[in-house]
């Protein structure tokens, strides 16, 4: 039966709890008889009762069934596939109620492990809530008790593929492609091994990636390519690894890029690159690091973890000179040649592993102002426990996982003795619960 419409005296007999905040992953928390309880689809604020769930040493979970006391921030979920797709996971939340939660959580991982508050709260930065994603990976699978093959994000906690025929937080020149996506892949003689689909979105053109498991057929790559054409999509196979990824539509497809106004910066990149998701928001958060790093003609500064320069040359065109570091020497490459296309010969690119124990060695010779740093997930442990003494007076740290940048906090603060003047969230990911923020440190 659907929510709210099971029969009465089995709900009431079910249990009831108060609501108190949002785990990590998106659950309503509340604590019943002194046991943490994790509630799918319950908010803040609220009463309701729930389904037991899976019951664990240290915590058990439960199935909303029905609110008692609604949170005046609950909102009705605008996509049909919420619940059950796992793309999305705070859709009836109020967008600015999500970013205030989101906010909570990296100041709660700054005071718990970092150990430390900032001086200033940063607003945070907003962007456009639906149709903002214009990278993505879709799962493919093929289940005939479901009516052949399907496509769309995985399942909420679970491996299975919530079929698509729309979503409301791709890019609409993505969206909208989802249902002949499903019936091109239906055609193939191999639709049965086609694991995933990656989506990459550029200012100038769409691209998708075909993983396949086994060789396409000369009909298969026919069915393709005249596909790509009436949808005006560039069409990649993958038959291996990332390195196997080779063009099928057109033979010779303009390079993917996309545009910094505010800095007249034209970022080229290819549909497995990885670069932000959100365009609007990455070009707010490129004006904000430049805003809070404040570079200057003379000022040399050290961008890590650089990628293909989507700090890097915005900041040049401010600094005297900028130098970034990246493991992957295949984006290193790239980074160069966006430098040259853009003009940005104050810039140097030097691969490097910043995750290794000794990679303060490979800049730790270089005299540098300032520093920026946009890990991955993992966070800048081995890069922060290295820093120079003296070096950089100012650090702007882009981060992904509040409980990494609140880790690498605390040694910034509590070891090399910075103080971090300012940090805030942004807007990246709408109605998810991933964090993205900013925390800029200083030296007295």
């Amino acid at each position: 039966m659907a929510l709210g419409q099971r029969a009465p005296m089995e709900r009431e007999s079910l249990p009831s709890a108060e609501v108190t905040s949002l785990s990590h992953d998106g659950r309503g928390v509340a604590r019943v008889d002194g046991k943490i309880v994790f509630i799918e689809d319950a908010l803040p604020g609220e009463r309701v009762r729930y389904r037991p769930g899976k019951r664990r040493r240290g915590f058990d979970t439960g199935t909303l069934v029905e609110i008692l006391a609604p949170s005046p921030q609950r909102v009705a979920a605008k996509c049909r596939y919420f619940g059950v797709c796992g793309g999305c996971s705070l859709q009836h939340l109020d967008p600015r109620a999500q970013l205030n939660i989101k906010q909570d959580q990296l100041f709660e991982n700054l005071n718990k492990i970092g150990k430390a508050e900032p001086d200033t709260l940063l607003a945070p930065l907003r962007g456009p809530c639906w149709g903002y994603r214009r990278k993505a990976r879709l799962g493919v699978r093929f289940v005939p008790k479901k009516g052949g093959v399907l496509v769309g994000f995985r399942e909420r906690r679970k491996s299975f593929v919530t079929p698509l025929q729309t979503c409301d937080v791709l890019d609409p020149r993505c969206a909208t492609l989802l249902p002949s996506l499903t019936d091109v892949i239906s055609e193939l003689s191999c639709h049965d091994r086609i694991p995933q689909v990656e989506v990459a979105v550029g200012d100038n053109a769409t691209a998708l990636v075909f993983r396949h498991l086994q060789p396409l057929t000369d009909d298969d790559r026919g069915i393709l390519g005249r596909w790509g054409m009436e949808h005006h999509v560039q069409v990649f196979l993958q038959p291996g690894d990332l390195n196997s990824v080779h063009p099928l539509s057109p033979r010779n497809p303009e390079p993917l890029h996309y545009h910094i106004d505010e800095f007249d910066v034209d970022i080229q990149f290819a549909a497995t690159d990885f670069i932000q998701v959100n365009a609007e928001i990455n070009c707010a958060l490129i004006a904000e690091v430049a805003r809070l790093l404040d570079p200057d003609a003379n000022d040399r500064v050290l961008d890590l973890f650089c990628g293909l320069g989507n700090f890097t040359l915005p900041i040049a065109r401010r600094a005297a000179e900028v130098t970034g570091y990246e493991a992957n020497p295949v984006l290193i490459d790239k980074a160069k040649r966006n430098a040259q296309r853009n003009g940005c010969a104050n810039t140097r690119f030097i691969c490097a592993d910043l995750d290794a124990e000794a990679s303060g060695e490979v800049f730790a010779d270089r005299k540098y102002d300032k520093l920026l740093l946009d890990p991955p997930r993992t966070g800048a442990m081995h890069v922060v426990k290295q820093l120079s003494q003296g070096q950089p007076r100012r650090i702007v740290y882009v981060s992904c996982n509040p409980a990494t940048l609140a880790r690498d906090t605390e040694v910034l603060v509590h070891v090399h003795r910075y103080r971090l003047t300012a940090a805030g969230v942004v807007d990246m990911f709408p109605h998810t619960q991933h964090v993205e923020s900013i925390a800029v440190f200083e030296r007295d």
